[in-house]
């Protein structure tokens, strides 16, 4: 940039034409409008706009999918996804997609160690990661392009030739234990709060087992039970290999080379012992008392936090988009959010709660969703002497979410949506997750202008129909911290059940 400010005074342009002055050492003036003679005509790459957003999908004779998306530059990121997560472990010990989260990409057939594998993806610039989520677990690498043949080899041996030695079992058994240490130490509000709100409203089943490692399984779990768990989910039906920056007759031929005939470790799949239980929504309270807990020399603040939720519906239904808008509608953040445009200043949460109740400390919505259930939820947290008082501001919200939304909010909401949704889609690896997760609930992608043309045609009616649906469904409450002032679950379900959203009064004779 330096180079080109400092020759610019040599340049002068005389109505739109530049002109090239003739300077000391002796150039020709040449018109930098005309090409330059000698030079090679230069050749643009151009695609047809269909084909360049087009995902391409692919069905081997085993029955794995293979997707991608092509998008210009020199790297990639390919990974495979399989359907399997803690919804899945309900006749095993929980904690299993906790434990091969932490086990991937160590020692396999072809590579002795974790160090092996990572010193190969070095040479084609590559990093690589795994997801587990409660019902998906993500093996991820990027890395330059020419070396896909072996990103997609060392992908199979990762996934379906791991050594699991005893040592590696044991070090991941430290790690997790650690892990529930520092949870248990310094607690995450938002990650306990998400667990625990899911444990609510699926008491025992699917969504609601627990995603991370029980402290009661960390023993449990070894080589054998890992290969049980594998036989059963990590079967070619039950993967997708997607691939983002690549052409597609490359990525189908590396997976037919080395995902078409390999058996894995653990011998032939048993996809008939697949737990196919559909989740049963229960509602219901999950509470974590700390009122007797100290959380240090200064614990600046002691906050109670509350997430109260209510089942909302499966991304495979025609409602998930109106659930969509109504999560961006209600929006949220903490009391400190920086303002500025885009940063949701003008959602409800904010409008109606922070602006209005200087004490509360956060309103954020969230909305969770799964291919047979979902969870539309509001967090809050607030000194816990307003617990009450808070808990009925949310009940408030929610029942006015039922109410004729503004047609100013409506819009804004919906824009913000899209915004979102096509701001998260510049970035490869979201493009990975997204054709992956697609492409593996459905077997085929809703590509992004689709997705913006249904956010469009979201009406202020949808979301007063979606929640009134919703608003008949028994609450699911998980509340942290002091929690003396903490309303009755009963309370709570009447005050949803009631037109204004307001508590049922309580009486006491002593203060």
């Amino acid at each position: 940039g330096a180079a080109i400010i400092n020759r610019a005074p040599r340049f002068s342009s005389l109505f739109g034409i530049a002109v090239y002055r003739k300077c000391s050492s002796g150039y020709p003036n040449i018109s930098l409008s005309a090409p330059l003679p000698g030079i090679p005509k230069p050749v643009f790459a151009a695609v047809d706009s269909h084909e360049q957003c087009e995902t391409k999908i692919t069905t081997l004779e085993n029955g794995l999918k293979v997707a991608s998306q092509n998008k210009f530059g020199q790297f990639c990121t390919v990974g495979i996804l399989v359907n399997s997560g803690s919804r899945h472990e309900t006749k095993y010990p929980s904690g299993i997609a906790h434990f091969l989260e932490k086990l991937a990409f160590s020692s396999t057939a072809q590579y002795g160690s974790k160090d092996e594998i990572l010193l190969t993806l070095e040479k084609h610039g590559g990093i690589c990661d795994c997801q587990t989520s409660r019902d998906t677990t993500m093996y991820a690498v990027s890395a330059e392009v020419k070396g896909l043949d072996t990103v997609v080899s060392l992908l199979s041996d990762a996934v379906l030739q791991p050594r699991l030695l005893d040592e590696e079992i044991e070090m991941t058994r430290m790690a997790v234990r650690f892990e529930l240490e520092d949870l248990s130490m310094r607690p995450d509000p938002e990650l306990l709060l998400t667990e625990m709100i899911h444990a609510a409203a699926y008491r025992g089943n699917t969504v609601g087992l627990p995603r991370f490692c029980p402290v009661e399984s960390v023993e449990k779990i070894d080589k054998k039970l890992l290969h049980m768990y594998l036989q059963s989910y990590y079967c070619p039906e039950r993967m997708v290999l997607a691939g983002v920056g690549i052409e597609h007759e490359q990525l189908v031929a590396c997976a037919r080379k080395y995902l078409l005939n390999v058996k894995p470790v653990w011998g032939a799949s048993t996809p008939t012992n697949v737990d196919l239980s559909v989740a049963q929504y229960t509602g219901g309270i999950v509470r974590m008392d700390m009122s007797d807990v100290s959380l240090g020399p200064t614990p600046i603040p002691e906050l109670t936090h509350i997430m109260i939720g209510l089942e909302s519906c499966s991304f495979l239904e025609d409602d998930f988009i109106p659930f969509a808008v109504l999560n961006m509608m209600m929006g949220g953040g903490g009391s400190f959010s920086a303002g500025g445009p885009g940063k949701g200043m003008f959602t409800r949460l904010y409008l109606n709660v922070l602006n209005r109740h200087h004490w509360m400390y956060n309103a954020t919505s969230y909305h969770h969703s799964y291919e047979d259930t979902g969870l539309l939820c509001i967090h809050a947290s607030a000194d816990p002497r307003q617990v009450r008082e808070m808990v009925e501001i949310l009940t408030r919200e929610f029942i006015q979410m039922a109410g004729t939304a503004g047609e100013m909010e409506l819009e804004r909401a919906k824009t913000q949506l899209k915004s979102m949704l096509m701001m998260n889609l510049e970035s490869r690896p979201v493009i990975f997750e997204d054709v992956g997760r697609q492409v593996l609930a459905t077997g085929k992608r809703k590509l992004p202008h689709e997705l913006c043309d249904l956010i469009s045609n979201v009406t202020a009616s949808d979301i007063k129909r979606v929640t009134t649906k919703m608003l008949c469904s028994k609450p699911a409450v998980a509340a942290l911290g002091d929690l003396t002032e903490m309303p009755s679950y009963e309370h709570i379900q009447a005050a949803l059940s009631s037109k204004d959203g307001h508590l049922p009064r309580m009486y006491r004779l002593f203060r």
